[in-house]
C-alpha cells in the first residue's frame, strides 16, 4: 500500500516542495522516516502516531516507511507532522481513491490531534503558487499569513479529525479562507507612539538623520552619555518612507522563517528596528547557528534600521562581518553542507562615546582619558568599516535652556513628507536600474552619471580629499550624501553648499587633521 502527498520546507527565505511518500509493509510494526530528516522530523513519529489514535483513526499495525523526497535536501521543523499523518491514513484507504496532487499540507500535531502553527508559511505559499498547487491545508493560526498570496486556496483546520473530514467531503460548508490583501496591508499601517517632536534641541543631528533617511545612508552618532543618541535613533523609523507591499512581503518572509512573526500579524508593514546588545556573537548578528543557517539580526532588520549602541564595545570580529552586507545588501551564510543567501539591505545607525569616559569635548566635564586610552578606544573601529558609514555627526549634550524650554521640534510626519519627496525624486532617477532604489545604493557608474559637480565643487572636493585623507570609497560616499542633500533642496544639480554640508559629516576623518 502506497500513497504520495506533498508538503514543503524552507531553505533561507525560499521554499522547496517535498514529496511525502508512504509505504506500508506486512512486517512487524515499525515507523521509519528517511530522506535526511532533522531531529524535529524524526520525533514527529511519536506525535503522528498519538495524534492519529486520539483522532479516532486506526494506526496501521504494519511497518510504515516514509520517504521525504528529494532525499538530498535536509528537512527541518515540525511542519511535516500533518502531511505524514495524511499520508499514512491515505495509504490505509481512509480517503478511498482520492488524489491530492494539487494539495499541499503543513502543520504540527499535538498528541491529541490539535494543529499548531508553523514557521515560514508565506514563503511556502509563494512556492506552492509557483509550483501549480491549488490548495493549501494548514493550521488556523497560519491562515491569514498564507492568504496574502493570491492564486492558492487556503483551508485552515483546527485538528487532524477536521482535516480528515474535510478531505473526505464530510464538511460541505467548508470554504477557503480569504482576506482583502489591500485592506489588511492598510490596516496594519498603524502609527507608533514615538515622534521626533519629543527630542529637545539637537537640531543639527535631526538634520543629519533626515539626510540619512532621505538617501538610505548609514550614520554614526558620536556624543557623551545622556546626549540623546538612543532616543534619536529609536525615532528614525518614524521618518522613513512607508513600506511598499513588495518590501512588506520580503520582510515578512524573513520574520516568518525566523519564527518571530507576531501572532495575528499576517504581514509586517512597519519598518523593523533591531537593536542587539554589544555582547552579541558574530553568528547571531550575521545569521547561522549550530548545524543551521537561521537569519541573523542584519537580515531581520532588512528594509529597516539596525541600531548598534556603544559601537566600540562590540567585538572586533562581530563588527567586521558587517562589511560585506553593508556593501552588497545581501549576506551569505556558508556551512559545510549548505550555503544560503539572505537579504540584508538595512540602514545602519550606530552610536558611540567620543572617548572611554565619554567627556571628551564636553563644556562642563573634564575628560580623564589619556591619549593612549583614546587611541586604543578608537582603534576598535577599523577604517574600512568607518568608510562604509556615510555620515558621522557629533551629538553634544543638550543645553539646560533647551531641555526645560516649551518649544517642540518638528513632528516626524513633517520630516517624513520631505523624505518621501526626496525618495520620489530618486525613484524617478533610477528607473530601470535593478537593485538601485536610493542614493546610498548607487554604484560607481551611477555616481559618475548622477553626481556631476561644477568647477567650484571640484575644487572644494579636492581640498577635502587632500586635507582629510579621504579614501576613494569615502570620496564616493561624500558625493552620494551631497546628492541626497540636493534632492532635499529639490535641486537637480549638486551645488558647492551641498558638497560643503556633506563633507562636514566626516567628523572622524577630520580628527586626523
Amino acid at each position: 500500500m502506497f500513497s504520495n502527498v506533498f508538503s514543503a520546507t524552507t531553505f533561507g527565505i525560499h521554499a522547496t516542495i517535498v514529496s511525502v511518500e508512504t509505504h506500508l509493509e506486512n512486517q512487524l510494526p515499525a515507523f521509519v522516516v528517511v530522506g535526511l530528516p532533522d531531529n524535529a522530523v524524526r520525533e514527529s513519529r511519536e506525535r503522528v502516531m498519538a495524534a492519529i489514535k486520539n483522532s479516532g483513526c486506526l494506526f496501521p499495525l504494519k511497518k510504515v516507511i516514509v520517504n521525504l523526497a528529494p532525499a538530498d535536501i535536509r528537512k527541518e521543523g515540525s511542519a511535516f507532522d500533518l502531511p505524514l499523518a495524511v499520508g499514512i491514513l491515505h495509504a490505509t484507504g481512509v480517503f478511498g481513491d482520492a488524489k491530492f496532487e494539487d494539495t499541499l499540507f503543513l502543520g504540527e500535531l499535538a498528541l491529541d490531534g490539535q494543529l499548531r502553527p508553523v514557521h515560514g508559511v508565506l514563503s511556502i505559499a509563494i512556492e506552492a503558487k509557483q509550483a501549480g498547487f491549488r490548495r493549501l491545508v494548514l493550521p488556523k493560526e497560519n491562515a491569514s499569513e498564507a492568504a496574502m498570496v493570491h492564486g492558492v486556496e487556503v483551508f485552515p483546520c483546527g485538528t487532524l479529525r477536521e482535516t480528515v473530514d474535510f478531505l473526505n467531503g464530510s464538511l460541505p460548508g467548508f470554504m477557503p479562507f480569504t482576506v482583502d490583501v489591500d485592506e489588511v496591508f492598510r490596516s496594519f499601517h498603524t502609527r507608533g507612539t514615538l515622534d521626533f517632536s519629543d527630542v529637545k534641541g539637537q537640531e543639527h543631528v535631526k538634520r543629519a538623520l533626515e539626510i540619512a533617511a532621505a538617501g538610505g545612508h548609514n550614520i554614526l552618532l558620536i556624543g557623551p552619555p545622556g546626549s540623546g543618541k538612543t532616543m534619536l535613533a529609536k525615532r528614525i523609523p518614524t521618518i522613513l518612507p512607508p513600506m511598499t507591499f513588495e518590501e512588506a512581503l520580503e520582510t515578512t518572509r524573513i520574520h516568518s522563517v525566523a519564527g518571530i512573526l507576531q501572532p495575528g500579524t499576517p504581514i509586517v508593514t512597519r519598518r523593523p528596528f533591531r537593536a542587539p546588545h554589544h555582547t552579541i556573537s558574530d553568528a547571531a548578528l550575521v545569521g547561522g547557528g549550530v548545524g543551521c543557517a537561521r537569519p541573523g539580526e542584519i537580515s531581520l532588520s532588512h528594509n529597516g534600521v539596525l541600531f548598534l549602541d556603544e559601537l566600540p564595545e562590540f567585538a572586533r570580529n562581530v563588527l567586521e562581518v558587517l562589511r560585506q552586507p553593508l556593501e552588497d545588501g545581501m549576506v551569505t551564510i556558508a556551512r559545510s553542507k549548505m550555503s544560503i543567501e539572505y537579504p540584508a539591505n538595512f540602514m545602519l545607525v550606530a552610536a558611540m562615546n567620543p572617548c572611554p569616559c565619554g567627556n571628551r569635548g564636553s563644556r562642563a566635564l573634564a575628560c580623564t582619558c589619556t591619549p593612549q586610552q583614546i587611541q586604543r578606544y578608537m582603534a576598535r573601529l577599523s577604517g574600512p568599516l568607518l568608510d562604509r558609514i556615510d555620515i558621522h555627526v557629533e551629538c553634544p549634550q543638550v543645553r539646560y535652556q533647551e531641555l526645560i524650554g516649551a518649544r517642540t521640534g518638528e513632528r516626524s510626519e513633517t520630516i517624513r513628507s520631505r523624505v518621501v519627496e526626496a525618495r520620489r525624486r530618486q525613484t524617478a532617477r533610477f528607473t530601470g536600474r535593478v537593485g538601485v532604489h536610493c542614493n546610498a545604493d548607487m554604484e560607481n557608474r551611477d555616481i559618475r552619471t548622477f553626481c556631476p559637480v561644477d568647477g567650484e565643487g571640484m575644487s572644494l572636493l579636492k581640498t577635502a580629499v587632500s586635507r582629510l585623507g579621504l579614501s576613494a570609497r569615502a570620496h564616493d560616499r561624500v558625493l552620494k550624501v551631497a546628492r541626497t542633500i540636493a534632492d532635499l533642496a529639490a535641486s537637480d544639480a549638486i551645488r558647492p553648499e551641498h558638497l560643503a554640508e556633506a563633507i562636514q559629516y566626516r567628523s572622524l576623518d577630520r580628527q586626523g587633521e
